[in-house]
């Protein structure tokens, strides 16, 4: 499969896109997911005026922009829109009035988005995470229902496996609206017992050979339902004695070992 290896450039959000640019194409990837926020090199307030040029800079070198890990404000489109930045990457998050009217309030703001998607001719993706979020692939599926075909699912790995459920089953449920794949890879580990009876665990984010997920099995459902988009290795690894990017080499070559 065509698949765009691309990685979400959170590590390094302070960079400026040539900087940026070279240290990607030089791990092996071809597209990037590019953080718009306010502790980032282009944040929400000057990405109109910074985004364009920005990711000009990754193209120079031979990295393509796959998204924007952003907001819903009209300028934030704008700006995607300028910089041919075909996707918006958000999250459903829940807040303290309960799941149920979190999601009408998430539903909402999308539907209130739905005239800038159409507009600025740019895609909303809206990722599962666990927390406190929507967790679940088919909770976004559900959360999307009816909107315009602008409003994607980013379906993660180890978010579908923290979940508890199983990539044969979830990326079938999301393929209408399959935008881009994430990939990382999660296990539990213990932490100090409490008063509480069990519970006394959490996760911790790991080399993609060693967690949960299996990138295997969503990469031969891939190839079952023809889909060919954007693969975006995340680059979130919980132990920080390694760097970000010895990990994301030893990663990118498993996991397209296990595309093929």
């Amino acid at each position: 499969m065509n698949y765009t290896w691309s990685v979400f450039t959170k590590p390094w959000a302070e960079l400026p896109g040539d900087e940026l640019g070279e240290l990607v194409a030089g791990l092996g990837f071809a597209g990037a997911e590019i953080p718009v926020r306010d502790t980032a090199f282009v944040t929400p307030a000057t990405a109109e005026k910074v985004l364009p040029a920005f990711t000009e800079q990754l193209r120079d070198a031979g990295v393509a922009p796959i998204s924007i890990a952003s907001g819903l404000e009209e300028s934030t489109f704008a700006a995607a829109a300028e910089a041919g930045v075909p996707m918006i990457r958000i999250m459903a998050e829940l807040g303290p009035d309960g799941y149920a009217a979190s999601v009408r309030r998430n539903r909402e703001q999308l539907e209130a988005a739905a005239g800038f998607a159409a507009q600025y001719g740019v895609q909303v993706g809206v990722q599962p995470h666990h927390g406190k979020f929507v967790a679940s692939t088919l909770g976004v599926v559900q959360l999307l229902d009816g909107l315009p075909e602008q409003f994607k699912v980013v379906w993660d790995a180890a978010h579908d496996v923290l979940a508890g459920d199983d990539p044969k089953i979830t990326l079938e449920l999301a393929k209408d609206r399959l935008g881009i794949v994430n990939l990382k890879n999660v296990t539990y580990v213990p932490t100090e017992p409490g008063a509480d009876v069990g519970g006394a665990w959490k996760p911790w984010f790991v080399q993609g050979a060693d967690g949960l997920a299996n990138w295997s099995s969503a990469f031969a459902t891939l190839e079952t339902l023809g889909w060919n988009g954007p693969i975006c290795l995340t680059g979130q690894y919980s132990d920080p004695s390694v760097p970000v990017g010895d990990r994301l080499r030893i990663d990118l070559k498993a996991a397209q070992a296990a595309a093929r």
